[in-house]
C-alpha cells in the first residue's frame, strides 16, 4: 500500500502510516481517510454540494462482470455506504475520460459516463443521470447530443446553472463524413473533434445546444465552471498548424463568446498530449491550470481572474522541473488558489500541491503521495469544503484502488 508522504526539505519524504495521527505538512495537516471503493476501483471524481457537503464517485468492477459506478458521501472522516448510480459490461474505461459528478443542491446530483455502443473502438457516447434524493435513486440515463453517430463522445464537464446541469464535451460527430478503414471507422486525423454543450433541466429536457469549437484537441479533458457572469468553458484547442494551446468560451445572458486564447503558448505539436486544463470558480473570480511543453520542456502554469474568465493576469509557473501534468485547481476562501498535479520522482511520480497567491505568485508546495507514473494512476482529484481540502487518487496495481486523504488548510 502507497503511503501519504510529507515534503521535507530537498523532495525528502516521509511516509505516513495508513490513518495515522494528523501530520503537519507546509500547507496543513494531512491524513489519509478510508476509501469506500472495491480493490480495482479507480476514476474518482469529486462534487461538493452548496451546503458543503462533499461527494466522490468511482468505477469499480462487479463480480458478474463489466462495471459499477459507485458514489459515496463524506460524514466526518468516514464515507457513506456506497450506492450505484448505473451498471453493466458497456462502460467505456479508460485511464483519460473518466465519469463526472456534480451537485447542483444537497439532494440535486447528475453524474456523467462514457458508454459504449455499436461501430468501432472508440464509438461511445455521453450518458447523463440526475438523482433528487442524494444519490439514492436515479433517472433514466439521456444523452445529450442527438447526432446518433458511432464516434466518440466524451471528455465531459458538468456545472450547475439556475437549477439544471450545464454539460460541455468533445464531440467526434464528424466523423460520419470522413473517409473509413477497411474496418469501417474513420480514418485517424481524417476529421475534425468539435467541442458542445447542452443546458440539461431537471426532468432531462435539453436546451442550448451547441457547438463551442469546430477544432480541438482530440482528446484531452475539458474544465468548465459557473461565475458570476455566466459558465465559462476551457479546452485545449487545434489551430490549422497544429498549435494546440488551452482556448477558453464565456457565455454572458444567451449568447456564447467566440473562442479565445488562455495564453500564447505555441506548443506545436502533431498529437494529442491527453492533458486537459482545470477551472474553479467562485463569483467572478476563477483559477485555471494547464500543462504545456513547448520546446519539450514539460511545465504545469496556473493563472487567477477577477471578471470571470474574461481576462486572467501572468501566469505562474507550478510544477518542480518534471511534471507529468493531470492537474487540478481549487480557489481558496482568500483568493488564493491551489493546484494539484503529478511531478517525476526519483522512482515513483509524485501527487504534489501547491499555493499560488491571489498576486499570482507560485508559493508553498507539499508531497501528497507517491503513486505510480503510469497511465493507470489516472488523474487525482480535489475539492474543497470550507478549511478541508478532500483529495482522491487512483493508486495503480493488480489490482488498482481508489486512495483518499483530507488536508485541514492553514
Amino acid at each position: 500500500m502507497k503511503r501519504l508522504v510529507l515534503l521535507s526539505g530537498l523532495l525528502a519524504v516521509l511516509a505516513v502510516p495508513a490513518r495515522a495521527a494528523t501530520t503537519s505538512t507546509p500547507l496543513g495537516a494531512l491524513r489519509e481517510l478510508p476509501s469506500p471503493a472495491a480493490p480495482g476501483s479507480g476514476e474518482p471524481a469529486l462534487a461538493v454540494a452548496p451546503g458543503g457537503a462533499v461527494w466522490m464517485s468511482w468505477l469499480e468492477p462487479r463480480a458478474a462482470g463489466g462495471h459499477a459506478l459507485k458514489l459515496a458521501k463524506l460524514e466526518g472522516r468516514r464515507w457513506s455506504r456506497p450506492r450505484t448510480v448505473a451498471e453493466g459490461d458497456s462502460f467505456f474505461v479508460n485511464w483519460a475520460d473518466f465519469p463526472a459528478l456534480v451537485a447542483v443542491t444537497a439532494k440535486h446530483l447528475a453524474a456523467s459516463w462514457p458508454w459504449k455502443r455499436p461501430g468501432g473502438t472508440y464509438a461511445y457516447d455521453v450518458r447523463l443521470a440526475q438523482s433528487g434524493d442524494g444519490g439514492a435513486t436515479w433517472s433514466a440515463p439521456l444523452t445529450p447530443h442527438r447526432d446518433g453517430v458511432a464516434t466518440e463522445h466524451g471528455f465531459v464537464s458538468l456545472a450547475a446553472e439556475a437549477g439544471s446541469v450545464r454539460a460541455v464535451w468533445l464531440d467526434g460527430r464528424n466523423a460520419e463524413s470522413a473517409p473509413k478503414t477497411p474496418e469501417g471507422e474513420a480514418e485517424e486525423g481524417a476529421f475534425d473533434m468539435t467541442l458542445r454543450t447542452a443546458l440539461v433541466d431537471a426532468q432531462g429536457g435539453l436546451s442550448d445546444e451547441r457547438e463551442l469549437d469546430a477544432r480541438t484537441c482530440e482528446c484531452c479533458q475539458t474544465g468548465l465552471v459557473e461565475t458570476a457572469r455566466g459558465a465559462l468553458v476551457a479546452w485545449r484547442d487545434r489551430s490549422a498548424d497544429e498549435v494546440r494551446d488551452m482556448h477558453l468560451a464565456r457565455r454572458d445572458g444567451d449568447r456564447w463568446s467566440d473562442p479565445y486564447p488562455l495564453h500564447p503558448d505555441g506548443w506545436k505539436i502533431a498529437g494529442c498530449p491527453v492533458n486537459g486544463p482545470a477551472l474553479d470558480a467562485a463569483g467572478d473570480r476563477v483559477a485555471v491550470a494547464w500543462f504545456t511543453s513547448v520546446a519539450d520542456t514539460p511545465r504545469v502554469f496556473a493563472a487567477l481572474s477577477s471578471d470571470g474568465g474574461a481576462s486572467f493576469g501572468e501566469p505562474a509557473r507550478v510544477d518542480d522541473g518534471t511534471p507529468k501534468g493531470r492537474v487540478d485547481v481549487t480557489l481558496l476562501a482568500d483568493g488564493a488558489a491551489l493546484v494539484l498535479w503529478l511531478e517525476e520522482g526519483q522512482e515513483e511520480a509524485l501527487v504534489r500541491l501547491r499555493r499560488i497567491g491571489r498576486d499570482g505568485v507560485a508559493g508553498e508546495a507539499a508531497t501528497i503521495a507517491s503513486t505510480s507514473g503510469a497511465r493507470a494512476s489516472g488523474f487525482p482529484r480535489m475539492a474543497r469544503s470550507g478549511g478541508r481540502l478532500v483529495l482522491a487518487w487512483t493508486e495503480a496495481g493488480r489490482p488498482s484502488r481508489i486512495r483518499a486523504a483530507e488536508l485541514k488548510l492553514r
